[in-house]
């Protein structure tokens, strides 16, 4: 299915020196913000106060974020649960805090709200400890994901092909962490398996594009690397914006009406679906290119038969 079709490619490859400063320059800055910002990691990392209460009626949980930041919490996660009568209080450890008390001081703030008095149901208290062994745990996860990818492509391709996906997937997770690191947005569990299910469609585009370059070593005998690329690149564009426009409205619209439990799941899935379409296109084609990728790695030498003795 197609909207539209390009009859002249376009010279991506022309411009790839380009580009590809660009993303140097983009992963330069994000390492450096990881670096002097760091990410602002939410309660399952950090440690902290679980709390769950239970309303006789449908609540809003904006005046209960805005009670809490009165009495000090301004960093408390606030959320519902299941249901609009169940709401999920998440606090921060903090230093020289009884945590003991964290609990009876949230449930008197709650009660203060106008409305009706909620229910105490459960409070979990959620350690360093558990944060580091969560946090060791998803980076193994990250790493596991990228030594896969790495295997599949290198069997199901060249070792071309897979150095230059994996390129374009660690320029991706670098950037989206950028992002969060700058901006300071809450790095939660929900963002790392964005995280993760960014690399998953990442590289399948990726390998959308490297198909269709294989195929076009085979079929096009006269083009040379850049323009079998650039033929590869434009004959998927219009396939690329179908994909990606209808993706883009479901995450938009969890991101405008997901309220604050699904904002930076979705928020890491759209900075990730729009640059996975720019390195799967701009970033891991070109290191193809410069790596020596050729039609005689795709062509087996035909065997002579050798004739028959009389």
């Amino acid at each position: 299915m197609e909207f539209f079709r390009i009859q002249k490619d376009i010279p991506f490859m022309r411009h790839a020196l380009k580009f590809n400063i660009l993303s140097v320059t983009l992963v330069l800055l994000a390492i450096f913000f990881l670096i002097m910002r760091g990410l602002n990691l939410s309660v399952e990392f950090t440690g902290g106060t679980l709390i769950e209460v239970h309303y006789p009626q449908a609540v809003q949980v904006e005046p209960i974020r805005q009670a809490l930041a009165r009495e000090g919490y301004g960093d408390a996660q606030v959320q519902h649960f299941g249901s609009a009568r169940d709401v999920l209080v998440r606090l921060p450890t903090r230093e020289g805090e009884d945590t003991s008390n964290v609990s009876d001081n949230v449930l008197q703030t709650l009660q203060a709200v106008d409305g009706p008095d909620p229910e105490l149901r459960r409070v979990e208290f959620v350690g360093p400890q558990i944060g580091d062994e969560l946090a060791a745990d998803g980076a193994m996860a990250l790493l596991f994901v990228l030594i896969g990818i790495v295997i599949y492509l290198a069997l199901r391709f060249e070792w071309r092909f897979a150095v230059a996906a994996i390129i374009a997937i660690v320029h991706d997770m670098v950037v989206i962490l950028g992002f969060f690191a700058l901006f300071q947005w809450d790095f939660s569990l929900a963002v790392l398996a964005a995280v993760l299910a960014a690399l998953g469609y990442s590289v399948n585009e990726t390998v959308i594009i490297f198909d269709r370059i294989r195929e076009t070593f085979k079929k096009k005998r006269g083009m040379t690397t850049p323009e079998v690329i650039n033929h590869s690149i434009t004959r998927v564009i219009s396939r690329t914006v179908i994909t990606h426009t209808t993706t883009l409205m479901v995450v938009f619209t969890m991101l405008i009406f997901g309220g604050e439990t699904l904002h930076y799941f979705s928020l890491a899935l759209a900075i990730s679906i729009v640059f996975g379409m720019y390195s799967s296109m701009l970033v891991s084609s070109p290191v193809v290119m410069w790596l020596g990728v050729s039609r005689e790695q795709f062509i087996k030498p035909k065997k002579e038969k050798e004739e028959a003795v009389v």
